[in-house]
């Protein structure tokens, strides 16, 4: 069951990530593009967004990569049960 999961999360991350370069990250506009059409709602205004993109990139490259998706994935499910 995880690992189909993380099957999702790759896929969902890859449909993203790339089409401004590296395949291997997500840009910032690359992110608003995943919220806006995944997650309605979420994308918010520019400076949530930065700020939202800023917690997201945790090694500071100006990126988020699988790894801090997955991070970002896991902390929105333990929210979204917290919530239950």
């Amino acid at each position: 069951m995880l690992e189909e999961q993380l099957k999702v999360l790759k896929k969902t991350f890859d449909k993203y990530a790339g089409k401004d370069g590296d395949k291997g990250s997500m840009s910032k506009a690359e992110l608003a593009d995943l919220l806006r059409e995944e997650f309605p709602g979420m994308a918010g205004d520019k400076k949530q967004l930065d700020q939202f993109f800023t917690g997201l990139d945790g090694d500071k490259d100006g990126t988020v990569s699988f790894p801090e998706f997955v991070q970002f994935a896991a902390t929105l499910l333990l929210m979204l049960m917290s919530q239950m």
